[in-house]
């Protein structure tokens, strides 16, 4: 009898907390939901907006609110968090092949900078330049997107026109430019032989440090090799980085076995050497590669991996930098796949040269600085319309540079037509068989644009591999 009452009481004692339970259950439902993490303050606003705020929200886009939130509070413009559809996006970046328009983007200050566009890639094209901030795209202004956002924007099917706004700090000015998605096959080298009196140079472009640049690189230098080339000139220029590994190797082909190219710094301060290791290729390859002389091509779109890579050669003294001082970017990211199918992308280490210097923010200097003729740094732009003295336009402007650039008579390059610009207009259409007139138009326009390609595509107008050249015949005389 006793033992029954026993059971009877525990019975009665279970459906009491299980009741309690229930109840607990049902007021946090009740309040806004369960909790969501482990700290007080976070449960309680998840709370208060699921259960006062009238904007319905889903839970998970809450969640991911939070986390932009929390990578943005380390206002690091190269920390981020990426959605599912994001983050594949992203990892389309430095794949093989993508649709996009080819361009490098970083966000500071709440605004979204050009690193650098993608050689020969649509960005590039159309003119995009490093430090020129995408403010609208398709006329939706970027204000409060987010990175992850502006990319999706931009991404779309090959053969659609996406119309940027950009503010060019360089000339403080809103320029608008209409760019063509396109599939890019992601080849990341290139290379030819140039001459140099009568003397054969290996020229190896890297547009940037994808997944396969180390075997296109080997491939590439092995044909240059096998064409007796005398020295190698390396352009990074424009290069917005990419994969570490990728640098890793590179290097490792010119520079002997175990030396440091950089130095990795944690958070708490600590670091770590990073060497270059023995590839597995050829000795014969190696020991070409380890005894020619080397040229690196930079400028002001050079950026992290390849700002790695200058920094190591800079260092070694095993080439000399021409060109311009590289972007600074001097942080290395690594990226988390999360449970919900997003990444979280953070800087977890700076990276140092091998003289142990940090270049964020400063870039590094060109041993040979040169400043390339204002007509070969100007990009080309679709122009149309027609324009007659008193406008005041940006085609103006770029014309007006353009212009100058070949030597015609040009007071003013701000975009105001006034008579001098005229007169320069009428020069300029006798001379190339337009129509008569101070005025321009599309036909003025196609010749003016078909001259800015023309003079860029002239190697003999950059100025920058023309004194790399001049610079590898010096090293080979025994002169540097």
């Amino acid at each position: 009898m006793r033992k029954s009452r026993f059971f009877v009481l525990l019975a009665v004692l279970c459906i009491i907390i299980a009741g309690f339970i229930f109840w607990q259950s049902s007021k946090e439902t009740e309040m806004g939901g369960a909790n969501v993490s482990d700290i007080a303050v976070i449960d309680q606003a998840y709370s208060l907006i699921k259960e006062n705020s009238v904007y319905g929200t889903k839970e998970s886009a809450l969640i991911e609110g939070a986390i932009r939130g929390m990578a943005g509070a380390l206002q690091d413009p190269y920390s981020t968090y990426y959605t599912e559809k994001e983050a594949a996006l992203h990892k389309q970046s430095l794949a093989g092949q993508r649709v996009g328009i080819g361009i490098e983007i970083t966000e500071k200050d709440g605004k979204f900078i050009v690193v650098s566009p993608v050689k020969s890639s649509p960005a590039e094209k159309a003119g995009i330049r490093p430090f020129d901030e995408i403010v609208q795209v398709d006329e939706e202004r970027l204000d409060g997107k987010t990175l992850g956002e502006l990319m999706q924007m931009i991404q779309g099917e090959a053969g659609e026109k996406i119309s940027l706004v950009l503010y060019r700090p360089s000339t403080e000015r809103h320029i608008k430019i209409s760019v063509e998605r396109a599939e890019m096959n992601n080849k990341t080298v290139a290379s030819k032989v140039m001459k140099a009196e009568e003397t054969d140079i290996g020229y190896v472009s890297i547009s940037m440090f994808g997944e396969k640049t180390a075997e296109e690189w080997v491939e590439a230098t092995k044909k240059l090799i096998s064409e007796d080339v005398e020295g190698i000139i390396v352009d990074l220029r424009d290069n917005p980085g990419g994969y570490l590994h990728s640098v890793a190797a590179v290097v490792s082909s010119i520079e002997k076995e175990n030396d440091v190219f950089a130095y990795m710094q944690n958070g708490k301060g600590a670091m770590e050497p990073l060497k270059t290791s023995k590839l597995e290729v050829d000795e014969y390859y190696l020991e070409k590669m380890k005894k020619l002389p080397v040229v690196v091509l930079q400028n002001e779109g050079s950026a992290s991996a390849s700002e790695v890579m200058a920094g190591a050669v800079q260092s070694w003294e095993r080439a000399l930098l021409v060109g311009s001082t590289s972007f600074g970017k001097g942080t290395v990211q690594e990226t988390w796949g999360l449970d919900n199918g997003g990444e979280l992308k953070l800087s977890t280490n700076k990276w140092l040269t091998p003289e142990r210097q940090w270049i964020h923010g400063k870039g590094i200097e060109a041993d040979i600085e040169v400043e390339q003729h204002p007509l070969f740094s100007l990009e080309v732009l679709p122009l149309s319309g027609e324009f007659a003295e008193g406008d005041f336009k940006e085609e103006v402007a770029y014309t007006q540079k353009v212009l100058s650039g070949l030597g015609y008579n040009v007071a003013r390059t701000d975009g105001f037509y006034d008579e001098n610009t005229a007169e320069a207009v009428m020069l300029y259409r006798e001379q190339n068989d337009l129509k008569k007139g101070r005025h321009m138009d599309d036909d003025f326009f196609a010749s003016i644009s078909e001259q800015v390609i023309k003079y860029k595509q002239n190697v003999e107008n950059d100025a920058q591999l023309n004194m790399g050249l001049s610079v590898m015949m010096n090293r080979l005389k025994g002169d540097i």
